[in-house]
């Protein structure tokens, strides 16, 4: 059965109201390929998690529902949920069969159109109504310095969820002297311009707050020091980046 598919979990979050629309119940799941400076979860860059099959965290999820109400529902996250596309398709699945609304919170770094990765992705996407998609940056070098992977294959990704007519939120951290950059912001928006779905922009002001898991991991933190972005700044950014 669909639901018997297992995957590997990082952390649950039983009531989120910055992942999607209303009350979420939040999935964080294990793995990432991306190494983003920034990151406030490096510890589910293993992969390494606490197994679940998609029907047991399916129904562990919707003890909340009446917490939902109208416009609430699921949200995996990651990590790179990607990464573990089919079980994330058996949760939605099961979701969907009860008119819960689902929201992918993705980084976008796995997507192909390679032809079996992709008709997976395709099965994803009909039963997800929402993916939150992270755009770190516009410039290529910036984003290989920034995350250690190139941004293409993301873009391309945009463009495909628009083209096939999938609602997005757009979301942006802002690192002050690091992703704050008028010229790559302006291209961001010229890009964001150019999708059809985007329903909302969001500018994520950078915080310091999973710096303790990096040195508990022991790896170095390249961006130690960086200040949070002041409100002037990220008023700014959203002068650039909203409508």
């Amino acid at each position: 059965m669909d639901g018997e598919i297992k995957g590997y979990v990082h952390a649950l979050e039983t009531f989120g109201l910055v992942d999607g629309p209303g009350v979420r119940y939040v999935v964080f799941l294990s793995g990432c390929k991306m190494r983003c400076r920034f990151c406030h979860n490096p510890d589910t860059w293993s992969g390494k998690g606490e197994e679940w099959t998609a029907k047991d965290l399916f129904y562990r999820a919707k003890r909340y529902k009446s917490y939902w109400k109208n416009n609430g529902g699921i949200t995996v996250s990651g990590g790179e949920p990607l990464l573990q596309k089919e079980f994330v398709y058996s949760l939605f699945s099961l979701a969907k069969k009860e008119n819960i609304h689902t929201a992918l919170d993705t980084a976008g770094q796995p997507f192909t159109t390679e032809s079996e990765w992709l008709s997976g992705f395709e099965k994803l996407m009909d039963v997800t109504d929402l993916i939150l998609l992270d755009l770190k940056q516009m410039s290529s070098e910036g984003h290989k310095n920034l995350t250690g992977v190139d941004n293409s294959n993301i873009l391309e990704m945009a463009k495909w969820l628009s083209d096939h007519g999938k609602k997005m939120w757009i979301r942006h951290v802002l690192v002050p002297g690091v992703t704050d950059d008028r010229d790559d912001l302006l291209s961001m928006r010229e890009f964001i311009d150019s999708l059809k779905t985007v329903e909302r922009v969001e500018v994520l002001p950078y915080h310091t707050l999973g710096l303790i898991k990096w040195k508990e991991l022991n790896i170095p933190y390249t961006l130690d020091g960086v200040p949070t972005p002041t409100k002037e700044q990220v008023a700014e950014a959203e002068r650039i980046l909203i409508k």
